[in-house]
């Protein structure tokens, strides 16, 4: 392998602000939080960062465009070459073969929470698909997808970037295999259930393997139950309770793509005679099923994310208020409620209070069951909130 030693290139002094507790363990510098910039360093470069009184801080990768400023890789003066990546992923994977043993598909590499900020990497049988998010990790693809296949033993690297936060640091839209080939619906297995992912095609990385843990979770209230799947995507929620015993499963999706999906892996998993989907626009669908008094046992809410910044916070309580409150009203006394939000600026306790709001209005009374987050191959990083996103509540009604 061709060694790509980076030795920094400019020094990034901070504000005093920076250097205070609330911050300690945070990854990323934002401009507003740098004092001076010592030299001329171009997006993707090596920088080291200093605190005011001008100790050494980190090391990281810089980049002009973005209101994320510095990237940092590490709080000490160590190497930023090929042995240092190919040790970040190596420790990355062993985690990954210890909480995900029942599965096939998993999280490899969680950007900030395995200290490689800006890279994301998902693991689909032997496919590795990969979006590199930050301007440092971005020149840094080929290196990655070399290492992949090295150390974490992947035959293929399929480059998914056509995130839309790509342009948000002066970076273009793109996707295809980097190494190997193969073909772009990979088959992977949730324990018993097996399910289709389109790596090209698919949402974020054609899966979202975060909500694993919780989709066997909820199918545990499942076993003889009239489940309600809304925003069910390609259907794994409902897939995973119909395994268990459902009665019967409803879906509903707006894409007719994710119907025709979730319809494909009921068959595939010899459940299609319970499981019915749909293509419908949940959030008026619910208020349809409400008013034909329909019932059923399990309700599960898994919309997409409300709000992505902190500003559209109120908004986005207001439009989970409101999809709550229908699937509270849906449930028959004792049902289970399964309610998700994967809107990262709002809180656990945002979401508790929101569902608790949503119960008075429906004027049913609710109980906790259990609360969730996401897979622990999404782990979260100690000093950075952004790293922990998904919430999951279950709750029973009266």
């Amino acid at each position: 392998m061709t060694q790509t030693a980076t030795v920094p290139v400019a020094r990034i002094r901070l504000i005093p602000e920076r250097e205070a507790p609330r911050y300690f363990g945070h990854l990323w510098v934002f401009d507003g939080h740098i004092a001076e910039v010592i030299g001329a360093p171009a997006a993707g470069d090596l920088v080291d960062v200093y605190t005011h009184q001008k100790r050494f801080f980190g090391r990281g990768f810089y980049n002009p465009h973005s209101k994320i400023r510095v990237r940092v890789l590490t709080f000490k003066e160590e190497l930023i070459d090929d042995a240092f990546f190919a040790a970040r992923l190596r420790v990355a994977g062993a985690l990954r073969q210890v909480v995900t043993c029942h599965t096939n598909a998993c999280r490899l590499v969680h950007g900030e929470s395995d200290l490689l900020p800006g890279l994301i990497v998902d693991r689909f049988a032997d496919v590795a698909v990969m979006q590199t998010l930050s301007y440092g990790m971005d020149a840094r693809k080929e290196l990655l997808s070399e290492l992949l296949v090295q150390e974490c033993g992947v035959r293929s690297v399929y480059l998914r970037n056509d995130a839309k936060s790509r342009t948000l640091e002066g970076l273009p839209l793109s996707k295809g295999f980097l190494r190997g080939e193969s073909e772009t619906t990979v088959n992977i297995h949730e324990g018993d259930a097996r399910f289709m992912v389109d790596i090209a095609e698919g949402q974020k990385t054609g899966w979202f393997c975060d909500q694993r843990e919780n989709r066997l979770a909820a199918a545990v209230y499942a076993k003889g139950k009239t489940v309600l799947e809304a925003f069910c995507h390609t259907g794994a929620f409902g897939i995973q309770a119909a395994l268990a015993g459902a009665q019967s499963v409803e879906g509903l999706d707006v894409s007719a793509g994710a119907v025709t999906m979730a319809q494909a892996h009921a068959s595939h998993n010899e459940v299609a005679s319970r499981c019915q989907y749909r293509q419908a626009d949940a959030f008026e669908e619910l208020r349809v099923l409400e008013r034909s008094n329909q019932r059923h046992d399990l309700v599960i809410l898994d919309p997409p994310a409300f709000a992505r910044s902190k500003k559209a916070v109120p908004h986005a309580l207001a439009g989970y208020k409101e999809v709550n409150l229908r699937g509270l009203r849906l449930l028959h006394p004792g049902g289970v409620l399964v309610t998700c939000s994967c809107s990262q600026p709002i809180s656990d306790a945002d979401f508790w209070m929101m569902l608790q709001a949503a119960a008075r209005d429906a004027r049913r009374q609710i109980r906790l069951l259990e609360q969730r987050g996401q897979g622990p191959d999404h782990p979260v990083l100690a000093g950075m909130s952004e790293t922990r996103y998904l919430k999951c509540f279950i709750v029973q009604v009266f």
